[in-house]
């Protein structure tokens, strides 16, 4: 005999229905008639206490304003700080996907200083990827090649681990450098070999005593490792140049306290100044001790221009104790990937343009810029960056928020939150584990390797075939909608040995001014 199923009427289905529709409205109800009540008591949001309930959707509307921005109201070229035209560039080069764009520019380029490089009528057919630039002065026994393009200095703790690995480990399957940042190497860093540029900041994390000075005996150890190729002093960035920096003590896990040799739950200050010089004498002495403690190997500084005296106290500091660093990094006020107060970021510091023509200018108007070699950081993203900034006076370049970029950066500018939603600007696992190490890398290596060949592309079309071939003739800008001006004649340019000989012009003031034994000047001497 079959079962019988119960019966249940429609009429039945429908008074439970109408009961279960009524109890979620009273809940509803009940629920905004309590967040009403909230939000009227409450003395934090005088939005909330005005227009209870519907005040929260201004909340709501301004934690998705930088999406809708970026996704739906910027324009293809003028997002900040990159745009959408340049983003894109890195994502498809990085995939190893031409980068090319139908249907013309969309730039104004009559507007006021818009910038182009000159073509030849003769360009050439058969680019050569130029030789890699080698640094080392005559006093440095271990030179190294460095590429047109490099990983500029991002420490480990501002970005995560699988970020740091997909950086090293695309440098080193494309053979080009990675700056540790001033974090410390850790072992991330050498987990696949890529070449390492060692950054010193003002905490010296990775050759620290306990009271926060320099450990020479730990920066020999750890900079005589072969795979540490170069170090470097930082003086300065560009994102927050004359501050340092707070590490909470919270944040400052085991793994933080061995890899930067700080204590354990302890909050470390990095001071906005150097202990090991005070002076630019000293300073030139301190870059001469970390060649010999590196065992021989390139040694220099970085930092962001301010006062243009006090670089011309740096020369003359060289020129008395015959001491030059191998590089100097120039890092532009429009950097970088380290969070800084809103203040310094948009108002302290020289563009990299203008920072960048200032040490070059200033090393050949002493007569030593055929011993350094200048690094360009600040913005570098595409191959006409490369090319302007070699005009401009580098001999190389780092970029650090492009190659973000090619592991998966999507320009989300939450990396000061630990909130980063792509897991590269964040310490939390549940985020980092998105990077696909061996997939990012290969994109880190893809976005290099195409963007400089997109360089020496441009360069054949200006009919060179080397960077030293390179003048400033060949960059021009816009001074006007109808008149633009050449490098050449924007700015004035020194030649070698000219400050030793009588400093011309408004360099005048500022070269009698500068003094090797100290950076403290009087009042109205440094420009």
């Amino acid at each position: 005999m079959k079962r019988q199923l119960p019966i249940v009427s429609v009429a039945s289905t429908a008074s439970t229905g109408k009961r279960v529709a009524r109890v979620a409205a009273t809940a509803s109800a009940l629920g905004l008639g309590a967040l009403a009540a909230w939000d009227y008591t409450q003395k934090k949001h005088a939005v909330l206490r005005n227009y209870p309930v519907i005040g929260h959707a201004r909340f709501l509307l301004e934690s998705i304003r930088p999406e809708i921005q970026q996704y739906f109201i910027e324009r293809n070229w003028d997002g900040r700080p990159f745009n959408r035209e340049t983003r894109t560039t890195i994502y498809e080069r990085s995939k190893g996907i031409h980068s090319e764009q139908a249907f013309g520019t969309e730039r104004d380029v009559e507007r006021r200083d818009y910038e182009s490089l000159l073509h030849s009528a003769v360009p050439l057919s058969n680019p050569r990827v130029p030789p890699k630039v080698r640094v080392g002065g005559e006093k440095c026994t271990k030179p190294y090649d460095i590429s047109l393009l490099n990983v500029s200095a991002m420490s480990f703790g501002s970005l995560s681990d699988n970020a740091i690995r997909a950086l090293n480990k695309g440098a080193a399957m494309g053979g080009f450098a990675h700056d540790s940042g001033e974090g410390a190497i850790t072992p991330y860093h050498r987990e696949f070999g890529g070449d390492l540029i060692w950054e010193l900041g003002t905490a010296y994390f990775g050759a620290r005593t306990e009271d926060g000075h320099f450990d020479a005996e730990a920066f020999a150890e750890k900079s005589q490792d072969p795979q540490v190729k170069m170090t470097s002093l930082k003086l300065s960035q560009g994102a927050k140049p004359g501050i340092g920096g707070v590490l909470p003590g919270p944040k400052v896990s085991e793994e933080i306290s061995q890899i930067r040799g700080i204590p354990v739950g302890k909050t470390c200050i990095s001071p906005p100044n150097h202990s090991v010089f005070s002076t630019p004498i000293e300073l030139m002495q301190f870059i001469g001790r970390m060649r010999e403690l590196s065992g021989g190997k390139p040694a220099g500084y970085k930092l962001c221009i301010g006062s243009r005296t006090e670089f011309l106290a740096m020369c003359k500091a060289m020129l008395e104790t015959g001491i030059t660093p191998d590089f100097i990094i120039v890092d532009g006020s429009e950097g970088g990937t380290g969070a800084a107060p809103l203040e310094f970021e948009d108002n302290v510091g020289l563009p990299l343009t203008q920072g960048l023509m200032t040490v070059h200018n200033a090393l050949v108007g002493t007569g030593l810029r055929d011993r350094i070699r200048i690094g360009a950081a600040g913005k570098i993203a595409s191959g006409s960056d490369i090319v302007k900034r070699l005009i401009q006076g580098a001999d190389y370049t780092n970029s650090a928020r492009a190659m973000m970029m090619a592991v998966g950066c999507i320009q989300a500018m939450t990396c000061h939150t630990g909130k980063c939603p792509v897991g590269v600007a964040t310490q939390d696992p549940r985020r980092t584990r998105a990077i696909d190490v061996t997939d990012k890398a290969q994109r880190v290596k893809n976005y290099q390797e195409s963007t400089v060949a997109e360089a020496v592309r441009i360069m054949a079309a200006m009919g060179v075939s080397s960077p030293d071939e390179l003048e400033p003739t060949m960059l021009r800008r816009n001074i006007s909608p109808s008149e633009s001006w050449s490098y050449a004649k924007l700015y004035d340019w020194l030649e070698p040995g000219e400050l030793l000989d009588g400093a011309p012009g408004d360099w005048a003031a500022d070269w009698k001014a500068a003094r090797p034994d100290t950076f403290h000047l009087r009042r109205g001497q440094s420009r």
